[in-house]
């Protein structure tokens, strides 16, 4: 059940993303949900991997490359789901991680 909680304000999250204005679009509450789902997936399957095999840049850049590595899962969401797009590439999935994970930061701050 927390993981279906979990999987609708994400793609909730995704929405409040949109109305923002940052370059990101998403079509649907459809849309979003496919999204929150695919992005999920990645998120657990995908960066792990990026996560251990860029290790060496993580650890140079003291922890700064691991915002890319979200990037590059939320660039590859949005790829990959029809409704969701990024209008300012690569810049756009960087800052629309941020706030996706800033707002999931509050959210668990304001119901935990």
């Amino acid at each position: 059940m927390q993981i279906l909680i979990q999987w609708l304000i994400t793609a909730l999250l995704f929405l409040v993303i949109d109305k923002l204005g940052i370059g990101v679009s998403i079509d649907s509450f459809k849309s979003a949900l496919l999204a929150a789902l695919l992005f999920g997936f990645l998120s657990l399957v995908v960066k792990p991997l990026l996560v251990i095999l860029t290790l060496p840049l993580t650890i140079l850049s003291f922890g700064i490359f691991y915002f890319v590595i979200n990037a590059l899962i939320f660039a590859l969401a949005a790829s990959l789901v029809p409704g969701f797009q990024l209008h300012n590439g690569f810049i756009t999935a960087i800052v629309g991680s941020l706030c996706l994970s800033f707002l999931q930061l509050m959210v668990r701050i304001i119901f935990n």
